[in-house]
């Protein structure tokens, strides 16, 4: 096997999260007279930052944004995560039979990490190798998320291959030095496949793809 290591995003990677998380932003942002939908939520807010995808609401809304607005969303999204979220298709079989060190880099917070991995029972399998971009102040396309994982894991960033579902974190293991594998399943306007070393879009295929 090529790689060492696995670092996987967790958003849209391994819990599918990203439809229930959007469609509280757009939800709220249109509470205050955005007029967005889901598709550009997927456009604009996919795998950013929280404060870059509040900045953009900031920007289209003729109100101040409320300064409860950061912590309002997280209590909705939890809610909407802890009655409708599941791991993305197929990602649970992968993990249990993997056979060389993993773990998560997300740019969310670490109890949003724990909380999805626990509602969608991988949380056994990464409990202890948790990498959040909060710990490091850090955000994507900022690869310090990245390059910390590696680290800690014991892995030089040549030795092991990211799992990403967004541009943003992409063009943030390439800035590391890591090979980036593009799972594309909801990859709605195909920008993964021209900068991401491999895609795929199920996880079905991820097995063969890490023997090359």
């Amino acid at each position: 096997m090529k790689y060492e290591c696995i670092i996987f995003d967790c958003d849209g990677v391994l819990v599918d999260s990203e439809p229930l998380g959007n469609q509280v932003l757009v939800d709220m942002a249109n509470e205050l007279g955005a007029n967005i939908d889901l598709d550009y939520a997927y456009q604009h807010f996919k795998g950013n930052a929280l404060n870059n995808c509040v900045d953009q609401i900031s920007d289209l809304i003729a109100v101040e944004l409320p300064s409860n607005f950061e912590s309002e969303y997280r209590r909705r999204s939890f809610e909407r995560f802890q009655s409708h979220i599941k791991p993305v298709e197929g990602v649970l079989d992968v993990v249990k039979n993997l056979k060389i060190p993993f773990c998560v880099a997300s740019s969310g917070p670490e109890n949003k990490i724990q909380l999805n991995l626990q509602l969608t029972g991988l949380w056994p399998y990464f409990k202890s190798h948790v990498f959040s971009c909060y710990s490091v102040q850090k955000w994507k396309p900022d690869p310090a998320v990245f390059l910390w994982a590696a680290d800690t894991m014991g892995f030089q960033p040549s030795e092991c291959v990211v799992i990403e579902d967004s541009l943003v974190g992409v063009s943030a293991a390439i800035e590391g030095g890591f090979d980036v594998f593009g799972f594309t399943a909801h990859d709605y306007r195909n920008e993964l496949r021209e900068y991401a070393t491999k895609t795929f879009d199920s996880f079905l295929m991820l097995p063969e793809l890490l023997e090359y």
